[in-house]
C-alpha cells in the first residue's frame, strides 16, 4: 500500500477535514501552522489538537476513536468519595496555571521526554492570560501536588494534561472539574488519547465522526473568555453531591 503524506499548513484556511487523517499514526492530520490563539481556537473547533516533540514541526491530530468523558458519567469509587468528603486536598481554580502546566510537562520517567515543550507551555499560558484556558489545582499543606489544565469552548472542555504527586490528587482534580462542568451545563470533556487511568474514571471511546458532529452543536454558542473564580471548586458540597 502506498504511503500517504499530510498537508503542510500555511494559513488557517488550509486545515483539512479530519476525515483525511492517517490511520497510522492514528489521527495525524497535518503539520505546520502556529500555536497562536487564532490557530488553537480554529483547530479545537475542528476537532484537532497539537501534539509534537521538541525539534519537530507542529503536528495536528484527530484520533479515531476519540476518548471523551461525559461529566455525569464520571466514576467515583468509594475510597475516592471518602477522600473528597474529608477535604484532604485544598482545591482551587486558576490560581497558578503556569505551575500546573510546568508540572504536567515534567517527564514521568527519569529518562523520559515530554510533548509539553516550552513552546506549548508558552502558547497555553497565553491562552490562560486571555481567559481561554483554565487549571484545577490540588494542594496539600500548601504544596501543589496535583492538577489539570485545558480549554473550554462552548459546552466542551478540551482537557490537555494532568499530573499527580500524591495519591488521588489528579483524580480529585478531575472529579472537581466534572462537577463544575455539570453546574455549567457542559456536554463533554475531550480526553483526546485513550488511557487506562481516564477509562477507569468513566471516560469512553466514541467514533471520531460522532465527536465532530457533536462539536458542531456543542460549540455553536461560545461565551467570551474569562477567568474562573479561584474558590469555585470550594463551593462543592460532597455530602450532597451524590449524583456525581
Amino acid at each position: 500500500m502506498a504511503s500517504r503524506t499530510i498537508p503542510w499548513l500555511n494559513d488557517l484556511a488550509d486545515f483539512p477535514d479530519v476525515a483525511t487523517a492517517l490511520e497510522e499514526p492514528n489521527g495525524l492530520v497535518a503539520a505546520g501552522g502556529m500555536l497562536s490563539p487564532e490557530w488553537l481556537l480554529a483547530a479545537y473547533r475542528r476537532g484537532l489538537f497539537p501534539w509534537f516533540s521538541e525539534g519537530d514541526p507542529i503536528l495536528w491530530w484527530s484520533p479515531d476513536p476519540r476518548l471523551v468523558l461525559f461529566p455525569h458519567e464520571i466514576r467515583i469509587r468509594r475510597s475516592l468519595r471518602r477522600v473528597l468528603r474529608q477535604h484532604r486536598f485544598e482545591v482551587r481554580v486558576d490560581t497558578d496555571f503556569p505551575a500546573v502546566i510546568a508540572a504536567c510537562a515534567a517527564p514521568r520517567e527519569p529518562d523520559g521526554g515530554t510533548w509539553i515543550i516550552p513552546a506549548m507551555q508558552a502558547a497555553y499560558c497565553r491562552m490562560f492570560e486571555l481567559g481561554y484556558a483554565h487549571s484545577v489545582e490540588c494542594r496539600l499543606a500548601g504544596r501543589l501536588v496535583g492538577g489539570l489544565y485545558g480549554m473550554p469552548l462552548g459546552r466542551v472542555f478540551f482537557g490537555e494534561s494532568m499530573f499527580s504527586l500524591e495519591t488521588d490528587a489528579s483524580k480529585v482534580a478531575l472529579v472537581h472539574l466534572a462537577r463544575l462542568l455539570m453546574t455549567k451545563n457542559f456536554a463533554v470533556i475531550d480526553c483526546q488519547m485513550s488511557t487506562a487511568h481516564l477509562r477507569s474514571m468513566g471516560a469512553r471511546e466514541i467514533p471520531r465522526d460522532e465527536f465532530c458532529a457533536g462539536l458542531e452543536r456543542w460549540t455553536a454558542a461560545i461565551e467570551p473568555p474569562r477567568r474562573w473564580p479561584a474558590d469555585l471548586a470550594a463551593s462543592i458540597d460532597w455530602n450532597e453531591a451524590a449524583a456525581v
